[in-house]
């Protein structure tokens, strides 16, 4: 296989892409990170061999310029909130699908050997949600590059780690409130490590056999919702009483959180956790021994605890 090293990230600027930035400069690429606004990317600036440019990934002529001279592409975007549609809304589809078939086109266009598309465990056609119907959508369009770009495809639970929008979440929420009512209390999950996520996307790279695969990203351990919370209750020195909603009434909770500005939580999340977002197979691929959530998580929740503080320092002794 050719060599990768000039890599173009879709969606570098987030919480995956900064890890996978530092991951992928580690090994001696060169990043393209294009962002809408410059200064949400400004942390990935001291990097070495990443040049963050502003642009319109809907715009053509700026798509091509990107993919020009570019060994591989990862699209790392997602939006968990859309108006409302069939068989999803115009937000999911104008990210989810319409973004992945202008990346294939350009990509094949410029002649890119490779494409790593993160989508989402719990995509199909037939998902409870728009949300997942809409990566299922996506998955197809990124298929479609074959044989002109080979395509690898993720599709990850749950991301944890330092700085994640998951696990952080409830620990506000639990510092904030004294209990803590909770739609899809029973709703399973299989949390896996960014790290994780990011080792996998470059290996992909390396090996011929990711080709024309979807792996699922899992970690070791499958939890309920109300058992994450509550471990990120433990874990903060928050620990409260959480009380699990009834579909309905986690139905009527969401909408009315839509109404508020970036919302916490909508219906179509509520919807997609009819569906365990769990691996049915190895929760990764070649192998790999996934990272289990108690390593990582307090190591950035647990600084009023004690206990984690001493679990931190083990784990960072020579």
């Amino acid at each position: 296989m050719t060599p990768i090293r000039n890599v173009l990230i879709i969606g570098g600027s987030g919480f995956v892409g900064t890890a996978l930035a530092e991951r992928l400069t580690a090994d001696g690429c060169r990043l393209v990170i294009p962002t809408r606004h410059r200064e949400r990317a400004r942390h990935l600036l001291p990097l070495p061999m990443v040049d963050v440019r502003e642009a319109d990934l809907f715009d053509p002529p700026t798509l091509a310029t990107l993919m020009t001279g570019m060994d591989a592409v990862v699209n790392l975007v997602g939006v968990l909130h859309s108006r409302s549609g069939s068989p999803f809304g115009p937000d999911f589809a104008r990210a989810h699908v319409e973004l992945p078939k202008r990346l294939v086109a350009a990509a094949r266009q410029a002649g890119v050997q490779r494409i790593v598309h993160v989508s989402a465990l719990g995509a199909s056609a037939d998902a409870p949600s728009e949300y997942q119907r809409s990566k299922a959508a996506g998955e197809a369009e990124i298929r479609a590059a074959a044989p002109d770009v080979a395509w690898t495809i993720l599709r990850p639970s749950v991301i944890f780690g330092p700085g994640d929008s998951f696990l952080n979440l409830f620990a506000g929420l639990l510092r904030r409130f004294p209990v803590l009512p909770l739609g899809g209390a029973g709703a399973r999950f299989q949390p896996v490590y960014v790290g994780d996520v990011a080792d996998v996307i470059a290996e992909a790279f390396l090996r011929s056999d990711a080709a024309g695969q979807t792996f699922d990203m899992a970690g070791p351990t499958r939890y309920s919702l109300q058992e994450l919370v509550e471990y990120v209750g433990d874990l903060t020195g928050c620990p409260r009483p959480v009380i699990p909603l009834p579909e309905g009434l986690a139905m009527l909770q969401a909408g009315l959180l839509e109404m508020l500005p970036g919302p916490l939580m909508s219906r179509d999340n509520v919807r997609s956790m009819r569906a365990p977002n769990v691996s049915d197979g190895p929760p990764q691929p070649w192998g790999r021994v996934p990272t289990p959530l108690e390593v990582i998580a307090p190591m950035y929740l647990g600084k009023s605890n004690k206990r984690c503080r001493y679990t931190a320092f083990q784990l960072h002794r020579p």
